[in-house]
């Protein structure tokens, strides 16, 4: 595989509901089948939700923080903590990794940009390294937010031209709605066509949702990329997805990648 692949990973599936640590059975299930994938179809590049998830114990909290400074505070002890794990982990696969925290301005402003396309080529072209990406949340309000981690991981494929964006959610992928918990939409060729099939709900770590990830998937596909929701906690099916199989929502592109 010459182009790149993109798997975003969300909260939900990293940490654990009743306490929002990190879970390290489903770590190391991710771990394994991005080892896997990457071994057998080429190069990929991780967009990793968890941060904050895995730094709310610290400050005793059950929840998402609500203000900034407490979010940001949260993040940057939870994004040592989540490092750490991945590069345990990765270890174990004779694997390293590298870490990459962004704000808009790296997509937004022309140099920084070419900055983050030039290191994360560099990255993609050195054996056995896997780019981990996430928001800079310590510095990251406002302006500088490039938006929730799922069109964070659209702007990352982009930079990259890659081949695919797999978001790993807690859910099979799209259900038409009232449907919840039948059977999933498999394939959808026009993305404006399910736009209104999820409404804007998110869990109490997390900041996302369907509504918003059909956002983000909207932009991909239209920018030539195509993109599947699939369950993060059977993160196995990753290489069937990646070979155009696999039990997922594929949104098929609406044009050629620039």
């Amino acid at each position: 595989m010459d182009q790149p692949i993109v798997v975003k990973v969300g909260t939900g599936v990293l940490t654990r509901a009743q306490d929002a640590t990190l879970d390290g059975a489903a770590l190391l299930r991710l771990v394994n089948a991005i080892a896997q994938t990457v071994g057998d179809f080429g190069k990929c590049v991780l967009v990793s939700s968890g941060a904050v998830g895995a730094g709310v114990t610290a400050f005793g909290l059950n929840e998402y923080p609500k203000d900034l400074a407490t979010k940001q505070a949260v993040s940057a002890v939870g994004q040592t903590r989540l490092m750490h794990a991945y590069e345990n982990l990765f270890g174990h696969f004779r694997m390293n990794v590298a870490q990459l925290l962004r704000t808009a301005d790296d997509f937004r402003d022309p140099e920084r940009r070419d900055n983050t396309k030039a290191t994360l080529s560099r990255l993609l072209n050195e054996p056995a390294v896997v780019p981990i990406v996430n928001q800079n949340d310590t510095v990251a309000f406002r302006d500088y937010c490039v938006g929730d981690n799922d069109m964070l991981a659209v702007r990352v494929a982009e930079l990259i031209g890659a081949k695919m964006l797999v978001i790993f959610s807690s859910i099979d992928g799209l259900y038409a709605p009232g449907d919840i918990g039948g059977e999933i939409i498999r394939e959808v060729d026009d993305i404006d066509e399910v736009m209104n099939f999820a409404e804007k709900k998110t869990g109490k770590m997390s900041q996302g949702g369907m509504q918003a990830k059909l956002k983000a998937v909207r932009r991909a596909v239209n920018g030539g990329i195509e993109t599947c929701i699939a369950n993060g906690r059977e993160p196995e099916r990753l290489q069937d997805i990646v070979a155009g199989d696999g039990y997922c929502t594929r949104f098929r592109a609406q044009k050629q990648p620039a």
